[in-house]
């Protein structure tokens, strides 16, 4: 059964976050008015928390552990697939995120990295209910599958909320930065990680590995108008901020990485990036260089070999294909790489399946992917956490959406944290790799100078 009911549409869905937010595990799915649809959650019947071997399940009814696969727990918490409704991405199931240090339960490997930020490898909430914002029909509506007895209360109280989430105030605790940004890798050090990887790719252990640096600065306060103002500096279709128990979580991702639709499953490597210029003539030679480079079209085409194998362990015998390769797409500091893989899903396998299969993406961590996540954990100080890992839903009706928790920003134990990385192959350069990384941080770390205390 599908309960809808419409709702007025805003072209920033921004008053009905702020109406639920104050509920708990509050987490907005926002499409940066460049995706088509905004998705708005809050308290959810279940949640899920895995700390290493152990994943903690919250019921209404009461609290236990398992060591069981964190992927087979969300399939059983999902229950039977309800029919799909096409127009509709999600009516409620399993929205979350899964941090990169995930795969270390099905990728093992040496652990030398430090984890700074303590978070759970995988947070996860069963929801029934959601607010949707579909900006190409320039419509809205509260929608649910009704399959838990509480629902049905909960719905009259959000549809009062929304009915003055227009007129009402938008109040948060200051947020503020209270010391300078720092870094987990001097110049110095970057350089000697590169050559490491550099000697890596001579010997032939790898053909590409992505390394990335992480910036971190005292703060207190809420983080929701940093995230307020990152995503109006950096819109992106794959955004989110996510009001958890655990952290904070601002990610402005312009990268997806699974979707399953209709049986179709889709991903879209970025590979490939240059710096926009504010003059219209550079900015477009630029652009121009990014598309014609070989360089950056044969580190794109390794993750797109990469991804094509990932998805085969899920996807029918020879339905994985590439209709989009070396695509550009442009964003409000960068011109990016991308390219599309599709494939169909095989029978027996789901979403899910899909999700564990291909997870972390390839884009974030190089060819041959074990041997690439092997070579950071050995070079990179501190663990990824959620940059790196992804956030997105799987619906009861088995559609799936996630990014790759790329331009992310985590706020948590008084301090927030960003990272920024880059793919590097044997004709890369240090200078430009480590520049490269300023660049994609560069809205982010604008946060940190203008909440600056």
């Amino acid at each position: 059964m599908l309960y809808s009911a419409p709702i007025p549409y805003l072209e920033d869905a921004s008053p009905y976050f702020v109406a639920v937010r104050n509920w708990t595990w509050a987490a907005w799915l926002d499409s940066g008015c460049i995706g088509r649809f905004d998705i708005i959650v809050a308290n959810p019947v279940t949640t899920l928390v895995t700390q290493g071997e152990q994943t903690t399940i919250c019921r209404t009814s009461g609290m236990l552990e398992s060591s069981d696969d964190p992927f087979d727990l969300i399939r059983a918490e999902l229950g039977a697939v309800v029919e799909l409704h096409p127009d509709i991405p999600f009516a409620g199931g399993a929205l979350g995120y899964w941090s990169y240090d995930l795969a270390r339960r099905y990728q093992r490997s040496p652990e030398y990295t430090q984890d700074a930020e303590q978070l759970a490898q995988m947070a996860v909430a069963i929801y029934d209910w959601a607010i949707l914002v579909d900006h190409q029909e320039r419509a809205a509506r509260l929608v649910s599958r009704l399959r838990y007895p509480q629902t049905e209360a909960m719905l009259e109280q959000v549809l009062h909320r929304i009915g003055i989430a227009q007129s009402a105030e938008q109040r948060c605790a200051q947020f503020s930065v209270q010391e300078a940004v720092t870094s987990n890798m001097s110049p110095d050090e970057y350089r000697l990680s590169y050559e490491k990887v550099q000697a890596y790719l001579l010997e032939g252990d790898c053909y590409q590995v992505n390394l990335a640096q992480r910036f971190t600065a005292k703060a207190s306060g809420d983080a929701y108008s940093a995230y307020q103002e990152l995503r109006r500096l950096s819109p992106a279709p794959y955004s989110a901020f996510m009001d958890w128990p655990l952290a904070q979580i601002l990610c402005a991702s312009p990268e997806r990485f699974l979707q399953v639709q209709l049986g179709r499953v889709e991903t879209k490597p970025i590979k490939g990036t240059r710096a926009r210029s504010r003059d219209n003539e550079e900015d477009e030679r630029l652009a121009q260089d990014l598309l014609q480079n070989p360089k950056d079209r044969a580190e794109n085409l390794m993750i797109v070999d990469l991804l094509r194998n990932d998805l085969s362990k899920s996807c029918e015998a020879g339905s994985v294909r590439t209709p989009k390769l070396f695509e550009l797409e442009s964003y409000a500091n960068v011109h990016h790489l991308v390219s599309t893989i599709e494939g169909r899903l095989q029978d027996g396998r789901d979403a899910l399946h899909v999700l564990r299969d291909c997870f972390p993406g390839g884009s974030i961590t190089g060819a041959p992917k074990q041997r690439a996540m092997e070579v950071i954990e050995q070079l990179e100080p501190d663990r990824r956490g959620v940059y790196c890992g992804s956030i997105g839903y799987i619906g009861f009706d088995g559609q799936m959406d996630t990014n790759i928790a790329i331009r992310t920003m985590v706020y948590s134990d008084g301090e927030i944290c960003c990272w920024a990385g880059g793919g590097i192959v044997a004709d890369s350069r240090c200078d430009e790799e480590y520049q490269e990384t300023f660049d994609k941080a560069s809205m982010m770390l604008e946060i940190y100078k203008r909440f600056a205390k």
